[in-house]
């Protein structure tokens, strides 16, 4: 029996295509056909088993094939496919779709975690754009045999810097290296922070973002050194840079590390959550985002103000709902000095009453203030719970029952009264 010979690589154009021709094509067609619908199979059944994944699921996606596991596990069975098919035909469809899903799987791991990491940030479509291009003009000289010849004729290209030699080479491969590693980082902290910030609320959830964002920063620090020391820099020539960059946020970039450090504090001490109602400035309204360097208060009304970190650690802030969720309010009216006082007490608690936002545990508190230049000044406090829903609006309500209340009863609200002596 003759024993089958491995099949020579294609190295010219005229093999490639020659290669094309072969009826073979048509075994590696139905090959990599075949890959595909288990590489599919295979990611809907761990889709199925691990439960639904939402569109920030890097791997997974909003569906089974637009997320890095399809194209990956579709590489690995491709892979061996070809490392089969290759001891009894010429391999010529796998030595382009290895390149592409090579290709695809950089782009689609990119893309993902840049969505992930920074969901709201502009330049990050750009970065994803320079990615997909790097990858598939990587792809195209990789399949066409130029990519040797390319990356020899940049290894010729040199300079000496110091006391080492750097090539154009040698500095694409360190920034591949150093953005692999980054997007690898980038990768871990995003899947911790979501795995800590699920089904997590109020202080729980300010405690999970502070380590979250401990974490990335950690993570990222961790991975760029790992980065500049593959690229081959002596970290050690690094300490006069970290003096300087020391010195230079001591003196220049004072407030914005006060800030950054300021964030870091507030989601440790938990002295304000996500939720609560806040006052700051005279801007009133609830906490929806604590950032590493700002905080986004928005009112009622649907204003958002962004409060600087170090201004929360160092200037006066009402937190109306940090130990209780009650808060107490008050409403001012007056009568003519004839009325009854009694029947007006009685009135004005029946008209807080009425309002069911308003608590009966504590009751409405009906004072006698003062004795006005108008009239008799009466305060009337009650306690609500639901402060997010709204405070001017529950102030008018029982502002309105109130002037119903003290009308239907005759009771005379003074107009403002001056006394002119004429010598």
């Amino acid at each position: 029996m003759a024993k089958t010979s491995a099949p020579q690589p294609i190295d010219d154009l005229d093999g490639w295509l020659a290669a094309f021709t072969q009826t073979t094509v048509l075994v590696e067609l139905a090959a990599l056909a075949l890959c595909v619908g288990m590489s599919w199979g295979l990611v809907a059944l761990m889709r199925r088993t691990l439960g639904t994944y939402d569109g920030k699921s890097i791997l997974f996606g909003e569906r089974a094939v637009d997320g890095v596991l399809f194209p990956l596990v579709l590489l690995c069975l491709g892979s061996v496919a070809m490392a089969v098919l290759g001891n009894f035909v010429r391999i010529a469809v796998f030595k382009v779709a290895i390149p592409v899903l090579v290709s695809l799987v950089v782009i689609r791991m990119g893309v993902k975690v840049l969505r992930v990491a920074f969901e709201e940030a502009r330049w990050a479509r750009s970065l994803e754009h320079t990615i997909s291009w790097v990858a598939w003009l990587a792809m195209v000289l990789w399949v066409s045999g130029l990519l040797p010849v390319v990356l020899n004729e940049l290894d010729l290209i040199k300079w000496k810097v110091g006391g080492a030699t750097l090539s154009v080479r040698s500095m694409i491969e360190g920034l591949l290296t150093a953005g692999a590693v980054l997007i690898l980082t980038l990768w871990i902290s995003s899947a911790i922070e979501t795995r800590l910030l699920r089904s997590a609320t109020g202080g729980e959830l300010s405690l999970r973002k502070a380590v979250s964002n401990a974490t990335r920063a950690l993570l990222m620090f961790v991975g760029l050194m790992v980065a500049l020391s593959v690229v081959g820099i002596d970290l050690t020539a690094l300490s006069v840079l970290g003096g300087a960059v020391g010195v230079g946020i001591g003196f220049g970039l004072q407030k914005l590390a006060a800030n950054y450090i300021s964030g870091f504090v507030i989601l440790a001490e938990r002295s304000m959550r996500i939720g609560d109602t806040v006052r700051v400035d005279n801007f009133e309204g609830a906490i929806t985002q604590i950032n590493a360097r700002y905080t986004v208060v928005r009112s009622p009304g649907g204003r958002e103000s962004i409060v600087p970190n170090e201004m929360l650690i160092t200037s006066r802030v009402e937190n109306l709902s940090l130990a209780d969720p009650h808060v107490y309010q008050t409403t001012v009216v007056s009568v003519a000095y004839e009325s009854d006082v009694n029947q007006v007490t009685a009135l004005l608690q029946e008209a807080a009453l009425a309002q069911v936002r308003v608590l009966r545990d504590p009751m409405p508190a009906i004072y006698l203030s003062a004795f006005g230049a108008d009239g008799l000044e009466f305060t009337v406090g009650y306690w609500v719970r639901d402060v997010q829903n709204g405070q001017m609006n529950l102030r008018s309500d029982i502002n309105r029952a109130i002037l119903a209340a003290l009308r239907a009863n005759n009771i005379e609200i003074p107009y403002p009264q001056r006394v002119v002596h004429q010598r």
